[in-house]
């Protein structure tokens, strides 16, 4: 494969926002963070036709796992491979087995809430690097809130241990096979999983080291 990043076309981005406004439930409150008023103008449903540029047909053909890739999306220069929950393993160990492919290093896990995808709210994405070929790959793949189960990969990137666990307590993503899945930054005891979209901004005060932080909704807000 070539050390060359790869040359991608610009992707068209639709002027007309779709039916995404505002995050994280702000809307006309204190909150002064802006997500209130965010306007979302590309649909994360994006599928890329081949040629996909650069490097990125040539790992896709050397992965070899059509029956497990459920899209690709090639965008801003990145390549994203969605992939069916129940081959996420067998994936991840051949990008980091074949010697034409060897992503290595895992440069982590994070959790990602969309509450509008039915059916797929909940997503878990891996991000991997090639020292050895110098390049780079996500992937990505889905599970409902109902049924919020993925299979770990702490047996193929033993460092996923903690970052499973941290997406776990954020965002609510149950780990099968994990060593010891549990919450990793808030209190055992807390009360759901506060990077979701729909964990409630404002009416809870913060302590801090002994200060106490108001609500969002409590905050001084500017017009």
């Amino acid at each position: 494969m070539s050390d060359n990043l790869p040359e991608v076309p610009e992707t068209e981005v639709p002027q007309t926002p779709i039916a995404r406004q505002g995050m994280f439930g702000a809307h006309d409150t204190g909150d002064t963070s802006g997500y209130g008023g965010l306007v979302v103008r590309r649909a994360p449903e994006l599928s890329t036709p081949r040629p996909f540029g650069g490097y990125f047909d040539a790992l896709v053909d050397t992965l070899d796992l059509d029956d497990a890739i459920e899209r690709v999306v090639v965008d801003r220069g990145e390549l994203t491979l969605h992939v069916k929950r129940e081959r996420l393993v067998d994936v991840l160990r051949k990008l980091r087995d074949d010697a034409d492919l060897r992503f290595e290093l895992s440069l982590g896990v994070t959790g990602v809430h969309y509450p509008h995808l039915q059916g797929e709210e909940l997503h878990s994405v891996v991000h991997l690097a090639s020292i050895t070929h110098n390049t780079r790959v996500r992937v990505e793949t889905c599970a409902p809130d109902d049924d919020p189960h993925i299979p770990s990969t702490v047996a193929v990137y033993p460092t996923h241990d903690w970052h499973e666990r941290e997406a776990y307590d954020f965002f609510g993503i149950v780990y099968d096979g994990h060593p010891a899945l549990t919450r990793i930054m808030m209190p055992d005891d807390w009360d759901g999983h506060p990077q979701r979209k729909d964990y409630p901004l404002g009416g809870i005060p913060v302590e801090y080291r002994g200060a106490t932080i108001p609500a969002p909704d409590e905050r001084r807000a500017y017009s």
